[in-house]
């Protein structure tokens, strides 16, 4: 099945979860995550009609960056793994938006590397509401603490959310991660902690979006549904 066929078939899920829980299509985007398949791969996601791309390495996602820079149209670049600080060097001023924002030190070193290249960029806070040892983000009472130490970094807008759901056969397991993740960006923006409220949602895979979109999602990271999976990648 091509690409543009796939994503007809998730976006006709999408408007019928959309309908039941009385969202608009319009509100709800996807990141096509492209960090398993090739950059042949990633281009036919762009001419499908595909807009935003997600990697979560930065060295995976180098040449595919250089391979896609002068596209048209050109992707909109999602970092969604866990980024090193080390790496931020990297990713600041490449990537629109980072989605795996969890620890101060990480803050400070995009918020550094935004303002010295004249920039603010569009932040998620993951947060690890399942309590998965597995899995990275702020536990949920940190989150209000930790949102206050970015209101006076120039270089950052929190953009909203993100979370993971646990992976489960059921995709009704996961909703009450994501019914937390939407009550928790509801609290923190009644806080009022932040310059500006922070509207999205960061949260949905291939096996659960129809959920999330239910319970709030903004943006859908969605790889295997989409783009498929590749064993090796050029």
């Amino acid at each position: 099945m091509s690409i543009r066929a796939r994503l007809d078939e998730v976006d006709r899920r999408i408007r019928e979860a959309c309908a039941r829980s009385g969202r608009r299509r319009e509100d709800v985007e996807i990141v096509a995550v492209t960090k398993y398949v090739s950059i042949e791969t990633a281009r036919e996601a762009l001419r499908s009609g595909l807009v935003h791309l997600g990697e979560n390495r930065w060295q995976e996602a180098a040449p595919k960056l250089r391979a896609l820079q002068e596209e048209d149209p050109r992707p909109t670049w999602h970092f969604i793994g866990t980024l090193q600080t080390n790496k931020v060097k990297d990713v600041v001023g490449r990537f629109a938006y980072i989605h795996s924002l969890d620890r101060p030190s990480l803050a400070e070193a995009i918020n550094r590397r935004a303002e010295q290249l004249g920039i603010r960029v569009p932040c998620f806070i993951q947060v690890n509401v399942s309590g998965e040892a597995t899995k990275h983000g702020l536990a949920p009472e940190e989150l209000i603490g930790f949102a206050r130490t970015l209101a006076d970094m120039r270089g950052i807008a929190v953009a909203g959310l993100m979370t993971m759901a646990p992976h489960v056969e059921d995709p009704e397991e996961a909703r009450p991660v994501f019914r937390r993740l939407r009550e928790l960006r509801d609290e923190l923006n009644r806080a009022a902690v932040l310059p500006e409220e922070a509207p999205g949602l960061s949260m949905g895979m291939s096996n659960d979006f129809e959920v999330a979109v239910e319970e709030g999602a903004t943006w859908l990271r969605l790889g295997t549904i989409l783009v498929g999976k590749e064993e090796a990648v050029s």
